[in-house]
């Protein structure tokens, strides 16, 4: 008598096909960069919870997008502009904040907000395994949607101040800020795993961030031209890599400012090392985190 090729007997004789097999991290470079492509539905998900549930349940909703930047500027350009006299380099000073303000933010949200990965998801990250690089990439693509929505603002005022007459000067330079926005979205991360590596440890950098955050807007350009600053003292504030950043946003869309190449290049080269020794420094302390966090 022949056995049931389908029988409990015949089917635990057959091998297991496994569609995937979880091995230990081997060393500092082993990234498995390529993980973030195979759970791209779940960094969807991990998007999708985070901005729908943004505004849900509050009384203005979407508008939450927006207001916070505008009112932002509004208070810059009363201080800044009006009170201080800061100077702009002619362009309108809601414009020159606006823009300054929408960049900055999507920068630091990408920061403060990537800086809490192990400590806020601690729970979710003993329970299951995933990558955990998953969660903060969702954080930037979150935050590149919320630029979107403040950008398509601001596009909305310049577009009509410019048809007004506002003495600004768009060019080509503006094909250039998808490439500024990688940038500003990879320099985020990196920081933010950096930070959030060293939380696991030391919980006061999560403390601090926030307001080191806030105190680095300051020196980053957002409230004055880099073209304010001393020509011998501009190579300080260039080695900031947000100053070239929010000073070639500037040229593209007003025509003003004193970036040079070899600036933005250089702010470049520190975006990707921050992001390398972040993403390095976040996939060992991962392997250990549950231990310390």
């Amino acid at each position: 008598m022949t056995e049931d090729a389908t029988s409990p007997a015949a089917l635990a004789e057959e091998p297991i096909q496994w569609t995937e097999i979880i091995t230990p991290h081997l060393g500092w470079f082993d990234l498995r960069l390529r993980e973030i492509w195979q759970y791209r539905d779940l960094v969807w998900q991990f998007f999708r919870r985070d901005f729908v549930s943004s505004y849900r349940q509050t009384v203005l909703g979407p508008l939450w997008f927006v207001l916070p930047p505008l009112f932002t500027t509004v208070v810059m350009a009363i201080i800044f502009g009006r009170v201080a006299k800061v100077s702009t380099d002619g362009v309108p000073h809601l414009l020159f904040f606006l823009l300054g303000v929408t960049a900055w933010n999507y920068f630091a949200s990408c920061l403060t907000r990537t800086a809490g990965t192990f400590t806020g998801n601690a729970g979710l990250f003993g329970k299951v395994y995933f990558p955990r690089l998953t969660v903060p990439v969702s954080v930037v693509l979150n935050n590149l949607a919320t630029f979107g929505i403040q950008f398509a603002i601001f596009l909305v005022i310049f577009l009509y101040q410019w048809s007004a007459g506002a003495p600004v000067e768009p060019n080509w330079r503006i094909v250039l800020v998808p490439l500024l926005l990688v940038q500003m979205g990879a320099l985020g991360l990196g920081l933010g795993c950096l930070v959030s590596a060293l939380t696991t440890r030391y919980r006061d950098f999560g403390m601090l961030v926030g307001f080191g955050v806030q105190l680095w807007m300051y020196v980053s350009c957002v409230v004055f031209p880099l073209s304010s600053i001393a020509p011998n003292l501009r190579w300080v504030f260039i080695l900031n890599p947000m100053v070239p950043i929010i000073e070639s946003f500037r040229f593209a869309f007003f025509g003003k400012g004193v970036i040079e190449i070899w600036q933005l290049a250089l702010s470049f080269g520190m975006s990707g090392v921050f992001l390398f020794i972040g993403l390095l420094l976040f996939h060992h302390v991962e392997r250990t985190f549950t231990d310390t966090v």
